[in-house]
């Protein structure tokens, strides 16, 4: 397995603001992508990734939560969402900020797994919905900065310190975001 690195803005632009390419076959460089993609993952401490992240237009996303064996979803797409709910979230393509942004209480996801067999996935209210929504926009060319309402909304790493030092940021928004720099990446 290799790490590979983490394509970030502005640099990487042209890649992570495509809408990536359905995949067609699932051959044994697909295998190997996503070996990759969970080695990259694990080494930048995100708790997903999406292919366009390390360079490859592809319609891939694999997620790692804490305390559970990774998995990938394959042209994974979301059937359904429901409810709202504000956050803090970052990402391994931006890094250093994190922003206060919306995402859905609920989602079901439907995709292929690594194997080529038909998934779908609940989640509500937790870390899994909110990484399959970030994962998801990741291969339609969506960064979570689009999801602010204002600029405002960024919050470089050192000013949540201050803020949590202070008392002043709402914990149990914060608290959605895992443990890991980059989450949910």
């Amino acid at each position: 397995m290799t790490v590979l690195p983490v394509r970030v803005l502005p640099t990487d632009a042209t890649v992570l603001r495509r809408k990536a390419n359905k995949i067609s076959r699932i051959d044994a460089s697909i295998q190997t992508l996503i070996d990759d993609m969970i080695e990259s993952m694990y080494a930048a401490e995100g708790v997903g990734i999406a292919a366009p992240q390390v360079g490859v237009s592809l319609r891939v996303v694999v997620i790692g939560l804490p305390n559970e064996e990774p998995f990938a979803l394959i042209n994974p797409e979301i059937v359904k969402r429901s409810g709202t709910r504000r956050l803090f979230e970052g990402c391994l393509s931006v890094p250093g900020y994190r922003g206060e942004i919306q995402r859905s209480v609920k989602v079901l996801v439907k995709g292929l797994n690594r194997e080529g067999k038909e998934i779908r996935l609940k989640a509500e209210d937790s870390l899994l919905a909110q990484a399959l929504e970030h994962e998801i926009d990741h291969i339609n060319g969506t960064i979570y900065i689009d999801h602010l309402e204002t600029m405002d909304d960024l919050y470089t790493l050192e000013e949540l310190a201050r803020m949590d030092a202070d008392g002043e940021r709402d914990m149990r928004s914060a608290g959605a975001t895992a443990s890991r720099p980059g989450s949910p990446d």
